[in-house]
């Protein structure tokens, strides 16, 4: 007993290192075990998810693998070419929640644009958009976007870098990285119940 005693007193809590999950696909990092869980879930080489808000797709893969799988399996999602262009959302009146998503080609990377409407409380809609790198958060740091409202009398601006998809749509809301507003400025910038948001990446 007195020998196990010693045994486990010479290899106290505090150097008990472990591998991560991760490390086939890349990650170099050796940790603690108990900041294990809370790395894993923010780690660059876990799978990516399937970015697609508003769908119950179970999709995981690399990040290479991402824009095919879009292509293939979420056809109706359209993409432009170019670093300025309109993302047309149609029947914004439609009740409920609702995304639009649209991907935007530029810079050699894809970028996929979201709006949002959701109900935040008792009978009050509001919109969010922002936009996504198909990349790394260590790429999205590259780039800034703007996201413009035009109306006859106003301008509403938003200007900000990316979110990586391996962050999504959520942690973008959440963390107020994203251009908000309510349903009677959506009405002020709409035209017969579809809203243009001009989209500028650099």
């Amino acid at each position: 007993v007195g020998a196990a005693s010693a045994s486990a007193g010479a290899f106290p809590d505090s150097l008990c290192l472990v591998s991560l999950q991760y490390a086939t696909t890349g990650c170099s990092l050796t940790l603690h075990h108990t900041e294990k869980p809370k790395h894993e879930a923010i780690c660059e080489y876990r799978p990516y998810s399937c970015p697609c808000p508003g769908t119950s797709c179970d999709w995981e893969g690399s990040l290479e693998a991402v824009m095919s799988h879009l292509m293939h399996a979420h056809k109706s999602i359209t993409t432009l070419q170019g670093e300025d262009i309109i993302f047309l959302a149609t029947d914004i009146n439609l009740p409920g929640a609702v995304d639009w998503v649209m991907m935007q080609s530029c810079f050699g990377h894809h970028f996929m644009l979201v709006l949002k409407k959701q109900e935040k409380c008792e009978g009050h809609q509001q919109f969010f958009a922002t936009v996504l790198l198909i990349g790394t958060r260590k790429q999205a740091e590259n780039f800034q976007y703007r996201l413009e409202l035009h109306g006859s009398c106003h301008r509403l601006t938003w200007e900000a870098s990316p979110c990586s998809i391996h962050d999504g749509v959520a942690v973008a809301i959440r963390s107020s990285n994203c251009l908000v507003f309510d349903t009677a400025t959506a009405h002020l910038f709409a035209d017969s119940g579809n809203l243009g948001i001009n989209v500028t990446i650099s």
